[in-house]
């Protein structure tokens, strides 16, 4: 059997730093909302008990990949449970379109989509918040791509509430650069006190992310993408970066300025959307209920 399963992107609307544990998280708040856009995973069932991935990814070695971690945590905590049909295995390919480093939650909905996909593949039968909790193990940004609702997320990430806004378009531009999470997080200006308020309240005011301004401080790519995007329109840093967009009520007004974006800059137009394609695709497929 052959699963073919989309891994969206996510975009931060807004990203406010409210303080730091004692064990160094930061704890936020934060607003996720899908894209209709991302990369693309393929399961192919094996009965040999074998987890393979046939598309090795830049950088990052196969025992490392959240690919191959999501696949076998979930086969162990399925088979310590008595739910892994013996034999159980998968090879994993990926069109890999969403860049490391880009603040667009590329492996956390990598990690998210095995979870979901093999839990249909090999008939776990874990529920929905046992894959968010198992996901939690491997990323902050994993269960909101489990739960496959856009979200107010609070604490280190792992508080959801489901939330509807406005689905807008956004033209999201990369400009080149990677930037790993600690770069961010250990920065000594990074602003660590937002003020905690009500998602309620915070759906009033104009959306900003708390770590733009160590990214654009540290990162000229990142400063120079986003000073060209706010000639247009709405436009700030997402996650820790380093992907910026900028908001749009129409699909042809960012399209008209993705045409006018500047060599050095790389970009895509997509729809944001509250329900995840890969919710949406996994319930169209029949021959899997």
């Amino acid at each position: 059997m052959t699963l073919r399963l989309p891994s969206p992107a996510k975009l931060n609307l807004f990203l406010y730093i409210t303080g730091q544990r004692a064990d160094g998280y930061h704890t936020l708040q934060t607003l996720f909302q899908f894209l209709d856009y991302g990369d693309t995973l393929t399961f192919d069932r094996r009965h040999d008990g074998q987890v393979r991935l046939l598309t090795s990814v830049s950088g990052v070695a196969d025992d490392e990949n959240l690919i191959i971690r999501a696949a076998r945590q979930l086969m162990h905590v399925a088979a310590e449970s008595g739910r892994l049909p013996v034999g159980s295995g998968v090879d994993i390919s990926i069109e890999k379109r969403l860049p490391m480093g880009g603040g667009l939650g590329g492996g956390s909905s990598n990690a998210a989509t095995v979870l979901v996909a093999l839990n249909t593949l090999w008939q776990c039968g874990l529920s929905v918040d046992e894959l968010a909790a198992l996901g939690l193990t491997l990323g902050a940004d994993v269960p909101v791509f489990v739960r496959g609702h856009a979200a107010f997320a609070q604490g280190v990430g792992e508080i959801l509430t489901p939330v509807t806004v406005p689905e807008k378009w956004y033209l999201v531009a990369h400009p080149g650069v990677s930037i790993p999470t600690p770069v961010i997080f250990n920065d000594p200006d990074l602003p660590r006190n937002t003020p905690q308020r009500s998602i309620e309240t915070l759906l009033k005011c104009e959306f900003s992310n708390d770590c733009e301004v160590i990214a654009r401080k540290r990162f000229h790519e990142v400063d120079a993408a986003l000073s060209w995007l706010l000639e247009y329109a709405p436009s700030r840093l997402t996650g820790t970066g380093a992907c910026v967009f900028a908001e749009f009520e129409t699909e042809s007004a960012a399209r008209q300025v993705l045409e006018q974006a500047p060599e050095w800059l790389q970009g895509f137009v997509a729809r944001g959307v509250n329900h995840s394609p890969l919710q949406q695709t996994l319930s169209g497929l029949t021959e899997f209920r």
